[in-house]
């Protein structure tokens, strides 16, 4: 899938539910949401028959707190889905680490090759970073009107997971394993005395 169209999967959601809010409220957007998430999820699957972990644990938060909201008539619950996701992947990858299994590795290692260094050092940045998101949504939700919440949850949360992604690319070429003329990833070279 190229890179444009896996972008607008994970962007469209988040545009369907801008749209949606500003002209019906935050209960259409949310069940508008709700619709597009899972859309998108069936149509990455169509068009390559897997689903990465993230985007299947996104639909179901999506799915969990939006239902919530919907059923209790109370946008706390999807104002809050941001904050539960992002500590759930800043603690599930510091625990990760603790327990020395390197889940970043586990979720992206069929699209980047890396030696361990370079895991482990996206896998700690990765997480800082969602820990952060958690931190600036609880501060937007809890500040602002819910208009400005959703506007910081479509241009100010995108836009900084792809400029901390892009941010991440030199620690990625420098960690990068070559590959091997048959294709495969070669051996790790051994430090240089």
């Amino acid at each position: 899938m190229s890179p444009f169209v896996r972008l607008a999967l994970e962007a469209g959601p988040l545009a369907v539910f801008f749209v949606v809010n500003s002209n019906a409220g935050i209960m259409a957007g949310t069940a508008t949401f709700m619709v597009a998430t899972t859309l998108a999820l069936a149509l990455s699957w169509k068009l390559e028959r897997r689903i990465p972990v993230m985007p299947v644990v996104g639909c179901f938060f999506v799915l969990l707190f939006g239902g919530l909201t919907l059923w209790l008539h109370d946008e706390l619950f999807i104002k809050v889905k941001p904050t539960v996701v992002n500590l759930l992947f800043a603690v599930t990858l510091f625990v990760g680490l603790a327990l020395k299994r390197n889940l970043l590795k586990t979720a992206l290692g069929a699209v980047l090759e890396l030696d361990e260094a370079g895991w482990r050092i996206l896998t700690v940045r990765w997480a800082w970073f969602f820990l952060l998101l958690a931190g600036l949504n609880e501060v937007v939700w809890r500040n602002f009107d819910t208009d400005a919440w959703v506007n910081f949850k479509v241009f100010g949360i995108l836009p900084l997971t792809l400029v901390f992604s892009a941010l991440q690319t030199p620690v990625i070429l420098k960690h990068q394993l070559a590959k091997a003329e048959d294709g495969e990833p070669a051996p790790a070279k051994a430090p240089e005395a």
